[in-house]
Parts: C-alpha cells; sequence; structure tokens
C-alpha cells in the first residue's frame, strides 16, 4: 500500500487548512485510518481517527478544530484543519490507526508515507 500526503503549506494562526491522502491497494489495514503529526524533536501523535462506520474521534488539543473524512471510492483520506495554532506546527502523516499498525502485517502492508509539511505563524 502507498500512502501520499499532500496539502500542507504556511499559513496564518487561525487559518484554515485540507490535507489529502491518497491511499492504494486493497487490504483490511485501509479499514480504519487515522492521521498523525510529528514537530520537531517529538514523538509522532494521533490527531484524528475515521472507523470503518465512518465514525471519528480525536484529541482534545485538535478536537473541534480538525476533521477528519474519507471517500472510498476514491481512495482518499482528508484532514479539514481549521483555526490552526502555531502548535499544529509539523509534518502530517496518515496511515492505518494505532491498533491495525500495531499488527505486524498492517505495519509491513502500510509504511510511512513522506508526510507533509504544516507551519503555522503567530
Amino acid at each position: 500500500v502507498q500512502l501520499e500526503e499532500s496539502g500542507g503549506g504556511s499559513v496564518q494562526a487561525g487559518d484554515s487548512l485540507r490535507l489529502s491522502c491518497a491511499t492504494s491497494g486493497d487490504t483490511i489495514c485501509l479499514s480504519v485510518m487515522a492521521w498523525y503529526r510529528q514537530a520537531p524533536g517529538k514523538e509522532r501523535e494521533l490527531v484524528a481517527t475515521i472507523n470503518g462506520d465512518d465514525s471519528t474521534s480525536y484529541p482534545d488539543s485538535v478536537k473541534g478544530r480538525f476533521t477528519i473524512s474519507r471517500d472510498k471510492a476514491k481512495n482518499m483520506v482528508y484532514l479539514q484543519m481549521n483555526n490552526v495554532e502555531p502548535e499544529d506546527t509539523a509534518v502530517y502523516y496518515c496511515n492505518a490507526d494505532r491498533t491495525l499498525r500495531g499488527t505486524p502485517y498492517c505495519s509491513e502492508m502500510m509504511p510511512w508515507g513522506q508526510g507533509t509539511q504544516v507551519t503555522v505563524s503567530s
């Protein structure tokens, strides 16, 4: 499976940004997808999850500002980022959710993509 993130850029605090993730291949590992981010010097963190029934979940740090969605027909996953903050500056990645990535199968099937850089200035 290939994952290709796009849509990042440099924006001002309070702006909006929409990230896209193009997926290829067909595997159960794509059933529950997530967006992650990694800021310099920090560990990669989960920012949004979308389940097979399209229900979603978010950590408190982005809840109410970020929205994950998917278009299964187009093999796309999106992250709408509203009211961004300087603390949102990071490289953003899409991949399977943590539970699936914890399996050897999905870990091998879903290598990390290049990510897309989001930089938010105050």
